[in-house]
């Protein structure tokens, strides 16, 4: 696994390709707005403008992409140039369903399939420390672990589709928590203490967590440009009511959070998925959070 084709320059892609090339891998940056591949020409990583040209002859491919039915308009487009036996691993956030759709269609065709969606924001990419919950055979996951690692902390979770139903438990966890934050942390302000003090006599107890950490910081200092975006995480409470109600389960606080989001997706849906902070000052006219200037994107 020496030649990989990284399909996806985006806010994490660009890292994640970054952290790939820098380790000495042969890597090929594809991107459908070629500029963004261009931009990593410095890495180490050689920009590439067809498709075609981008997946032939790579023994890997890793797309990292907004949605699935981008991901499936790729993998039906790139087919055709793939050698046998290619191994593609989408590191995107889709449904389970689409996962298994085209793990059929890469097989059919000759070739292996892993998803591995990720978490730890544009942080997380930058840093190599990003959590990936794979999905797949595990010969195919041994073969490409050291790949993985360079990236952050890969685990194996199942056969395919089960990366993207770890990645929705992790985003069920994470849009859950980030709406209790900012409940409490507005609940401070409101009550006449201080917001910031409060995070910190509540980080070391049980409460504490990253969300606490990081996202907490962002609502007290009301930065809102995008790590996590909106739009992606409710993108991905909706997949997990999908997947939820396929699987014959009521889920009440994820449809609470979900309508949270799309309270201001609307008008904010690139900022980042702190703003649940703002569906919650909303709801609470009157009340806000600090005095700092909203920073968005």
């Amino acid at each position: 696994m020496t030649s990989i084709a990284f399909l996806g320059i985006g806010l994490m892609g660009r890292r994640m390709a970054t952290r790939l090339a820098q380790a000495g891998l042969t890597v090929r940056a594809w991107n459908r707005t070629f500029a963004k591949a261009e931009a990593l020409r410095g890495t180490g990583a050689e920009p590439v403008a067809e498709l075609a040209q981008a997946v032939q002859g790579a023994q890997l491919v890793i797309s990292m992409l907004e949605a699935g039915p981008v991901v499936g308009e790729l993998i039906d487009a790139a087919l055709p140039a793939l050698d046998a036996g290619t191994l593609w691993i989408d590191m995107s956030s889709t449904r389970q369903d689409e996962a298994l759709a085209f793990h059929a269609r890469l097989v059919a065709g000759g070739c292996r399939f892993i998803d591995a969606p990720v978490s730890g924001g544009v942080g997380g990419a930058e840093a190599g420390q990003l959590a990936i919950m794979a999905g797949g055979a595990a010969a195919d996951f041994d073969q490409v672990v050291k790949i993985l690692e360079v990236m952050g902390r890969p685990q194996l979770v199942g056969p395919v589709g089960s990366g993207q139903v770890a990645k929705l438990c992790n985003q069920l966890i994470v849009g859950a928590t980030l709406n209790v934050v900012a409940e409490a942390l507005l609940l401070a302000q409101a009550a006449g203490a201080d917001p910031g003090a409060v995070r910190e006599a509540i980080r070391g107890g049980f409460a504490g967590s990253r969300i606490l950490e990081v996202h907490g910081q962002r609502m007290l200092d009301r930065n809102f440009v995008p790590g996590g975006q909106v739009k992606s995480q409710l993108k991905d409470l909706r997949n997990v009511l999908a997947a939820a109600q396929g699987a014959g389960l009521t889920l009440p606080v994820t449809e609470l959070v979900t309508r949270q989001y799309e309270a201001i997706e609307g008008g904010l849906p690139t900022a980042d998925h702190s703003a649940a902070l703002l569906a919650l000052e909303q709801m609470n006219p009157g009340i806000r959070l600090g005095n700092a200037a909203d920073q968005l994107p």
